[in-house]
Formats: structure tokens, C-alpha cells, sequence
């Protein structure tokens, strides 16, 4: 078996614009917090968690309290619930067709590592018509940092579908992603266009998409990156 690994927001779903305005306007409504670095990359950790923890660490001078992490969180879902309700997350296009068409078997096997909580990553893919629990995931509830929320996910992907993985392929947007794989020796697929594409080849993606348009052509550099490993 082969294990691809999928990142959520900007990968899977439509929501780094929308999932940002409720992250920095939950800073403000809920401690105050204005003037947030919203370049995710200069954060040490670049997940919900881990960005949560350096802001309120910056601001207060202490580590927050569980108390204090949901009731940030809770607020920002409602956010994000109610963005939803005006108008639906779409799918990155053919996201939802390549996650099915995956499903169906072969020698492939699908897991999720989201920087997210994840409450708002069921949220966001139901939303856009996936749904978040048919898949082994980890997320931002689970550590501060990617390495080893792509570690767990991958663990629990091996104790849904019994047994361990030949290789295993992560497919993300950020150079956050493309930095962590690098670190935990995964191959990286990348997703964006334009600037982001050219700093996704930079940091070391081993090709990169626009999309899941064109599933074909996709899958066969995945294919080729499993059986060269």
C-alpha cells in the first residue's frame, strides 16, 4: 500500500482567505488582539495551535490556558460556521472527484494532516461536499507541529487500513508543508499557482498543480513517485 497524505485548507478546500479573516478578527473579538502577522510562514509551528500559542504567549507573557485555547477556538468555528451558512466552501476544483476515486481501492490509501483544528476542517469539507471523517486525519488538536501531526496521521492510516505503507506522498500548499516534509523525508506534491507555485518548486516540491482538475495526469505522478521509492 501507498499512503497520500492530504493538507485541507488551500488543498483540498477553497478556505485560506475566509479561514484567515475568522482566525485574525477571533484574536481581536475574543482577547483584543489586533495587528496580527497574518504571513503564516514566519511562525516557528505554522498550525492553528502552534500560531495561537506564539501570539498569546507574545501578547500576555504566558503560555494560554485550555480555557482560554477553546474558548478562542469555539469562537472561530462560529465564525467560520457562519461564513458558510452565507455562502458554501467550494472544493479546490476536482478535489472531491480525486478523494472518491481514491476510495474506491487500488494500491492507494487516503489519510488527512490539517494545520487545522479539527472542527473547523470537518466544518470546511462538508461545506465544500467532502466529508472529513471518512479518512484517517490529524490536525492541530493533536500537536503544535506539522512533523507530527503528518506522523500521527500517518499512524492512524495504517491502523484503519491494516498494515504499513511502501512510501508515502504528502500533497499541501504552503512552504510550510513543502519545510516539514522536507524535515520528515516525505515527497512533496504541491498545489498553487503563479508565486506560490514557484515557491513550492523552490522549497522543494517534487511537482506541483494547479489543481485537481486534470486527475490523470495527477495521479500519474503520484504513481511515479510511490514506485521510485
Amino acid at each position: 500500500m501507498h499512503l497520500v497524505m492530504f493538507d485541507i485548507d488551500g488543498t483540498l478546500t477553497e478556505t485560506m482567505k475566509i479561514d484567515e479573516e475568522c482566525f485574525v478578527r477571533s484574536f481581536k473579538d475574543v482577547f483584543g488582539f489586533a495587528d496580527i502577522d497574518t504571513d503564516w510562514s514566519h511562525y516557528p509551528h505554522t498550525t492553528d495551535s502552534g500560531i495561537f500559542h506564539d501570539v498569546f504567549t507574545a501578547r500576555i507573557g504566558r503560555s494560554p490556558r485550555a480555557q482560554e485555547v477553546s474558548q478562542f477556538r469555539q469562537h472561530f468555528i462560529h465564525l467560520l460556521a457562519a461564513a458558510s451558512s452565507q455562502s458554501p466552501f467550494v472544493p479546490v476544483a476536482g478535489a472531491d472527484r480525486l478523494l472518491s476515486r481514491l476510495a474506491q481501492g487500488g494500491p492507494h490509501r487516503v489519510s488527512l494532516a490539517t494545520g487545522g483544528w479539527r472542527d473547523s476542517a470537518r466544518l470546511k469539507m462538508a461545506s465544500a461536499g467532502m466529508c472529513f471523517d471518512d479518512h484517517p486525519a490529524a490536525s492541530a488538536d493533536d500537536a503544535l507541529d506539522r512533523e507530527s501531526i503528518m506522523s500521527l496521521s500517518k499512524q492512524r492510516a495504517a491502523e484503519r487500513y491494516g498494515g504499513s505503507f511502501a512510501c508515502t506522498v504528502y500533497v499541501g500548499d504552503g512552504v510550510w508543508d513543502a519545510r516539514a516534509c522536507r524535515s520528515a523525508g516525505v515527497p512533496f506534491i504541491g498545489i498553487g499557482t503563479g508565486r506560490r507555485a514557484t515557491r513550492l518548486s523552490a522549497e522543494g516540491a517534487v511537482c506541483v498543480f494547479p489543481d485537481f482538475s486534470d486527475a490523470d495526469i495527477f495521479l500519474k505522478s503520484v504513481y511515479e513517485i510511490t514506485n521510485a521509492a
